[in-house]
Order: C-alpha cells, then structure tokens, then sequence
C-alpha cells in the first residue's frame, strides 16, 4: 500500500505517525478498509497543498483527525443509497492479521478496536452520530475534540452522543462493556479465544456435532455476507445445531474442492481464512466469543471484500446473471 505523498515538508512526513489512528477512525466510519485507505490519503493530500500553499498548521494531528472525520460523513452520505440496495446482509470488509498475511501495521494496531458486530451496530448511526459516538466512545475524545472534528457545538455533540448511545443499546450494544462494547481483549482472554476458535475450527470440520455444540452459546447467531457474488445465507441463522449444520456443511463442501483453514485475527477477534488449493481468499469467518462460548459468528464471502487480501478465489461465487 502506498503512503501519503509528503514530499516537501518534515512537518508532515512526522504526521505519518498518525497514521494507524486516522486508519482506524476511517475504518471505523465506513466499514472498509478500500475505502479508508483512500480517506487518509486524502487527508494527507490536503495536509500537504496546505503546507505548500504557506498554511501554518499548529496541530497537524487535529488537522489530520478532522479531516478524516469529516471525509468519512461525506462518504457515508453518499453510500447510504448503495447500503440500501446491497443483497443479503451487510458486513464490513474484514481486518485480517494472520502469519501468512501480516498486513500494514496501520490495519491492525487500532483496528482491531472495531469488531464486525459493533460495526454493524454502527450502521443504525447517522453519519455524524457514527462520528460523535466513535470518537468519543472508542477514541476516548473530549467533547471540545469531537466538537472540532466534526464542526458541531460541544452542546450538540453531548446531545448527539447520548441519542446515539441510545440506539446502539437497543441494538446489544452494552454500556458497561467498556469502550466499543467489543474493544480488542486483555492478551489472556485473547489467547483463550485463539484456543477456543481451534477446537472450534477442528470440530466443525471434522462434523464433530456435539462438539461444536458444546461451543456455541444457547443464543448464538450466524451471519453471512456474500453481496449476492458468493454463496451467503439470505439471512441470519439461530438455534445453536441450526448453525452446527450449516458450519459442518459448509466446511465439508469445502474440503471437497480443496480448500483449508488458516487461524488468523479478524478485526482482533479469533477467526480463520478460507483458502482453495491455490491460496486464494475464499471467505473469511469472525468467531464473537465470550464466557467460553461462540456467540456470534461473521462469514465475509463477497469477493469485492476480499480484494485487499489477495488473490481471491471463485470456489464461492456465484454464477452471473445471463451466464
């Protein structure tokens, strides 16, 4: 990936160090990693026609994180009509740290603050509610910062983070659970998850049944997103042997045209990618857990999700329409 272009000025070549926080709060606002790749870069461009037009910019990390922040609303005003005719459920683009794919540290040091479940949490948000609650909530902003950023009085942020906070809860988010109700585990917890999500990766693919239900939680919920390009459930699947079958089918389909799993973190949360006989990206599968349980799981099959990955395989997709 290429860095922002910062020729010119030691001022902003030293903003570089912003980078991995102004990923994340581009991330964190549009769901996709493309996407927030570009809103940086964005955001650096115009750091640097400031300079060069003899702008002094006292604070660049302020000037930076408003930038990114008011970038990611004009987005998300534009995409909320394509978010409202995408087939199936929507997810966003995973964040995936794997042996085999380390990625950008940018992808990984703060992303992994934003699960695949409190991002679609997020969806419920107006675009400047997402802003106000995920700079306050999870970036830990005081009011007059988030007031800055997004051009709003601090009376009205207060206003707008509290309707916002509302809606999340309605939709599971869980005040008392700490910032992003979802933020990255202490390394312990982590290292549980990591073993739990390998037991659960073998049983599921060994069709190991009472197993794999012995894993899940009672209230389990399975999401699938395929963008009507790949194979997804239509909706989200409940009942924990409801979601043992699907997980033991899939796997099984899988194995047949040769493909595997590989453990990775998926938006720091423990997870695998699916690869065919070649290496390609077939999917992706987040695994919530918590308690020692499974209580969600996340697949990311549409292949327009996948790209940042690698090469994607067509294991998957669907057939065309007319082909």
């Amino acid at each position: 990936m290429q860095g922002p272009t910062v020729q010119g000025s030691t001022e902003v070549a030293d903003a570089v160090a912003y980078r991995p926080l102004l990923f994340s709060i581009a991330y964190g606002m549009t769901g996709s990693v493309g996407d927030a790749e570009d809103i940086v870069q964005d955001a650096f461009l115009g750091l640097t026609k400031a300079h060069r037009a003899g702008t002094e910019i006292a604070a660049p990390k302020a000037y930076l994180t408003t930038s990114v922040t008011r970038l990611g609303i004009n987005h998300l005003s534009s995409a909320r009509v394509r978010r409202e005719t995408y087939v199936g459920e929507w997810l966003p683009e995973p964040v995936v740290v794997s042996g085999e794919r380390p990625g950008p540290v940018e992808h990984a040091e703060l992303a992994d603050s934003l699960s695949m479940a409190f991002l679609v949490l997020l969806e419920a948000l107006s675009p400047v509610e997402r802003a106000v609650f995920m700079l306050r909530e999870v970036f830990g902003y005081e009011y007059p910062q988030v007031a800055r950023s997004t051009g709003k009085s601090e009376a009205n942020c207060r206003q707008i983070f509290a309707r916002a906070r509302k809606r999340i809860a309605a939709g599971g988010w869980a005040e008392e659970a700490g910032p992003a109700a979802g933020g990255p585990p202490p390394p312990a917890r982590r290292a549980e998850g990591e073993e739990l999500a390998r037991t659960f990766f073998e049983a599921a693919a060994g069709g190991e049944m009472d197993a794999l239900l012995d894993m899940l939680a009672p209230d389990v919920v399975y999401h699938g997103d395929g963008g009507g390009k790949a194979r997804a459930v239509a909706k989200s699947v409940t009942e924990p042997h409801r979601v043992g079958q699907l997980l033991v089918g899939g796997l099984r389909r899988l194995r047949s045209l040769g493909a595997s799993l590989r453990p990775a973190l998926i938006n720091g949360r423990p997870g695998a990618l699916i690869v065919d006989a070649e290496g390609r990206v077939a999917s992706v599968v987040e695994l919530d857990i918590a308690d020692g349980v499974v209580r969600a799981v996340h697949t990311v099959s549409n292949p327009d999700k996948l790209g940042h990955l690698g090469p994607v395989s067509d294991i998957g997709r669907l057939p065309e329409k007319g082909a």
